[in-house]
């Protein structure tokens, strides 16, 4: 009776320890998925960052680009009417001097 209880003991000692290797083996395995999976999701939403810097600064050169072109199209604009303003008072004065030649008889 002592040799079946002993015996007992053993072998439920013996399952026991395997089970624990065992649960300890996957949970070792399940801690290298899940921190490879991690790593994985560090590094895709790195480059994404990457890409959305990337694409920030073309659309910032893009928008220098614009305001640029703007900044010189009113400029150019704007010495236009300058001119077409001289113009217009060029005209009228030769215009008044031309009617009081006129007026005056000269």
């Amino acid at each position: 009776m002592r040799k079946l209880v002993l015996s007992s003991v053993f072998l439920l000692t013996l399952a026991v320890m395997f089970t624990s290797c065992r649960d300890t083996k996957k949970a070792e395995e399940t801690k290298d998925a899940v921190e490879q999976v991690v790593e994985k999701a560090g590094n895709e939403a790195k480059e994404a960052a990457e890409k959305v810097e990337e694409v920030a600064k073309d659309a910032a050169e893009k928008v220098e680009e614009v305001v640029e072109e703007a900044v010189d199209t009113a400029g150019d604009a704007a010495k236009d009417a300058i001119d077409a303003a001289g113009e217009a008072v060029d005209n009228a004065a030769d215009a008044a001097k031309n009617k009081v030649k006129e007026v005056s008889g000269h």
